[in-house]
């Protein structure tokens, strides 16, 4: 029996997708002495897994390094190890078209691979953030065109990864788990999978809609709360008002207000792509979603304004956007990590390339990144570059390995769309603030 399996920890447990979401919870699985198998197609990947060499910030590699060495985790391109598997997880990539409709090829072409190899008394979970009705709509379908039974052969679950790159508190072992299954059996062979490799609470749900839903839900409430935040820093700036003030000022309430901050936009693989699941979905049942749209239309929106703003303040100086010196600080979403995946930084580039600037990217903690399809390797800020520059736009809040003093110092202008700069205490008349 599965259930025995988990308990005993002989259980062998597959993990399809390798990324930011996939190999940390392959590493905490199989520290939770599991044996693990990871499984992606990027064969560059796979190799480093077995070599121990990590590629995610948030995985410890000393933790790596041992669970390969000892064989408790591997890694492979052959699906045809998931023969030996007893727990498929499905952790891959779940994309946004250029029209903004969910693009489910890697979890379909994922289950048809389980599909061939799917065996009694299995468990598929899948991770992979979608709109409410996937795992029983598109998952179940394949799966069952085996013969075997959902519920009765196999076991199948929604159970929303929480992945926050970064976060120094909450990791994939101690965030809290959602999970609601394709029936009481697979929700109850799933919960007691994750309570063995967690050290969080699991909070089980009616099915696998309730889950999906509640991972849309979370990412909704940030969307709509930093689309309003934006607006009210475009307004707040229009009528001469210091927004980051106004923020501070209402976060003394110790009730009924939580705040947001503004920002070129807002970047990762979850708040700016899963609203628009739900908005899909919701058109099957002749709903408009006005407010999650209008809310993405206004996050879309900043990095324009960023750019508008900066063309200002080199106008204020007699300085024409074309043809001017950008010092652009922060390609990554978000701070002090180096994923750039629907970072508002590479649109505020896009904006200022537009407008004939010459903008040079220093970041850090990103070596080189894609843009156009053209490999761009940043650059080491350095007391020269700060003064070759006509204004330096902030557009990632790194708060370590970048000389913020050394910049104000020495750049003409800068524009800080992240409010970093008074952590460090620094400001002056070249120093401006979205």
């Amino acid at each position: 029996m599965l259930k025995e399996k988990i308990l005993n920890r002989t259980a062998v447990i597959g993990v399809i997708g390798l990324g930011y979401v996939g190999l940390p919870l392959a590493v905490e699985k199989a520290k939770a002495g599991f044996k693990v198998i990871g499984f992606d197609i990027q064969q560059k990947r796979v190799n480093m897994v077995n070599q121990g060499q990590n590629y995610i910030g948030d995985v410890v590699t000393e933790d790596l390094q041992i669970l390969a060495k000892s064989g408790k985790l591997t890694a492979t391109t052959n699906f045809d190890e998931l023969h030996n598997c007893d727990i498929a997880t499905i952790c891959v990539p779940t994309p946004l078209d250029k029209f903004k409709q969910p693009d489910l090829t890697y979890v379909i072409n994922t289950a048809k691979e389980i599909s061939k190899r799917l065996h009694k008394e299995m468990l598929i979970v899948l991770e992979s953030t979608t709109y409410p009705g996937t795992t029983e709509e598109v998952l179940k379908p394949i799966l069952e065109e085996t013969g075997l039974k959902c519920g009765e052969d196999f076991y199948l679950a929604f159970s929303p990864e929480r992945v926050d790159p970064g976060n120094l508190i909450y990791k994939t072992k101690n965030t809290p788990k959602v999970v609601g299954g394709v029936g009481s059996a697979s929700t109850e062979i799933a919960r007691i999978l994750y309570e063995n490799v967690l050290e969080a609470p699991v909070f089980v749900v009616s099915s696998p809609k309730e889950a999906e839903m509640s991972k849309i839900l979370e990412n909704t409430f940030r969307i709509v709360n930093i689309a309003l935040i934006n607006e009210m820093a475009i307004v707040a700036e229009k009528m001469g008002i210091n927004i980051w003030e106004v923020i501070e000022a209402a976060s003394t309430k110790p009730f009924g207000f939580m705040p947001f901050y503004p920002g070129p936009g807002v970047g990762g693989h979850c708040i700016p792509i899963d609203p628009f699941y739900l908005t899909y979905k919701a058109r099957e049942y002749d709903y408009h979603t006005r407010l999650i749209e209008l809310a993405g239309e206004i996050n879309d929106y900043m990095p324009q304004y960023v750019v508008q703003r900066a063309m200002q303040l080199l106008n204020e100086k007699r300085k024409c956007m074309n043809g001017a010196k950008v010092l652009l600080l922060g390609i990554a979403y978000k701070g002090d990590i180096d994923d750039v995946r629907e970072s508002p930084a590479l649109k505020v580039l896009e904006h200022l390339e537009k407008n004939k600037a010459s903008t040079i990217v220093v970041d850090p903690y990103v070596e080189r990144f894609l843009f156009n399809n053209v490999e761009i390797s940043t650059h080491e800020l350095t007391e020269d570059l700060c003064k070759w520059a006509d204004i330096a736009i902030i557009t990632t809040a790194h708060k370590n390995k970048i000389d913020y003093r050394m910049l104000v110092e020495n750049c003409r202008l800068v524009f800080d769309t992240k409010n970093i700069l008074k952590n460090f205490g620094l400001k002056g008349e070249n120093v401006f603030v979205l």
